[in-house]
């Protein structure tokens, strides 16, 4: 099934599938579903990635009640095309123009009929048995409204995916690395050390791939689509966790994510978009102060680098390859930190 679909009502769409009867809901046909996972891929000019994601998904083995949602952000790539022909089953949403991560997943939530939903970047790839291994985390956790797998790279290795919410104090403690000061259980330090090996409740999980509780997502709210790309499963979790909900990480869950696949061909509008995005989400959870204050800890953070890799760009010539572009890029992230005042939503 597929669904052509335009930015309306000042750049959103309000698609919303009302609940059925008898813990039911109703799907895009109109007809009263019992669907137990929803999931929803998003793709923006990853046609091939894309196409293996939902291969993954398909062919994960998972004997759970599933339907599927593929989106296009407009992709140059014949993605939508692709995935027509290929997953017929699959219901695809085709947008005139890249709305963003997060606007763009809201847009199969307010259609999917799950008592979960399962949200997956188009460069990550599910496992078999991690479903289930998910859903076995939230069935022992009523109050978890997230659930977070273990990432790893294409070559097997450890990819983390679990952080801190950002925050003034969190900010000058990583720029000073007075984190490391901290293990992973103190509310000051990080996961970093952590080797992502046993289930716990941490802050937030990196949205590549997270299974989501539609009871949590209707406590708070979908997505808040200011956020354009990065930040938006932050805050989402964020305001999940202040509405009385738990985020989980659990290792018995995996897939192997790329990373980055998207935005490979436009770096630095990605770059400045990560930037943005943690702005937006300071001025909204901290204030005017608070985004003064993470602008300082990161302008006294990048210029002691700038420093530290000047001195090894000059002293270390075996490094000094890697030191350039370290020099370069905290010359860039001290300029932009100290200059660049206009929040925008790209």
């Amino acid at each position: 099934m597929a669904i052509s679909l335009n930015s309306k009502q000042n750049g959103k769409l309000h698609l919303v599938a009302e609940p059925g009867a008898a813990g039911k809901r109703t799907g895009v046909d109109g007809v009263a579903t019992n669907i137990r996972v929803s999931t929803v891929v998003v793709s923006y000019n990853t046609r091939e990635m894309t196409l293996d994601c939902l291969r993954a998904i398909t062919s994960t083995g998972s004997d759970q009640r599933l339907e599927i949602f593929a989106v296009d952000n407009n992709s140059g790539d014949g993605s939508a095309a692709a995935i027509r022909e290929a997953f017929p089953d699959v219901t695809l949403i085709v947008n005139e123009r890249n709305l963003g991560f997060g606007a763009a997943n809201n847009q199969a939530m307010r259609l999917a009929t799950g008592e979960f939903v399962l949200l997956v970047n188009s460069d990550a790839f599910v496992k078999t048995g991690s479903v289930e291994a998910m859903l076995d985390c939230m069935h022992r956790n009523p109050r978890a409204g997230v659930v977070g797998p273990r990432l790893v790279n294409h070559d097997g290795s450890l990819q983390r995916s679990c952080f801190r919410f950002p925050s003034p104090g969190q900010a000058w403690r990583e720029n000073l690395w007075l984190t490391k000061l901290f293990g992973s259980e103190s509310k000051l330090g990080d996961y970093r050390r952590w080797g992502h090996d046993f289930e716990r409740e941490v802050d937030w999980v990196v949205g590549a791939c997270l299974l989501v509780r539609r009871e949590a997502v209707e406590t708070v709210g979908d997505f808040d689509e200011e956020f354009f790309m990065y930040g938006e499963e932050t805050d989402w979790q964020r305001r999940m966790r202040d509405a009385g909900w738990r985020i989980f990480f659990t290792p018995t869950a995996e897939v192997t994510h790329l990373g980055g696949e998207s935005g490979k061909a436009e770096q630095a509008k990605i770059s400045q978009s990560f930037f943005n995005s943690l702005d937006r989400y300071e001025l909204k959870h901290h204030g005017v102060w608070g985004l003064l204050a993470l602008r300082a800890a990161m302008a006294v953070g990048c210029l002691l680098r700038l420093v530290i890799w000047a001195v090894v760009l000059i002293c270390v010539p075996p490094r000094r390859a890697v030191a350039a572009a370290k020099v370069k890029l905290m010359g860039w992230l001290l300029w932009r930190q100290t200059t660049c005042w206009k929040l925008a939503t790209a």
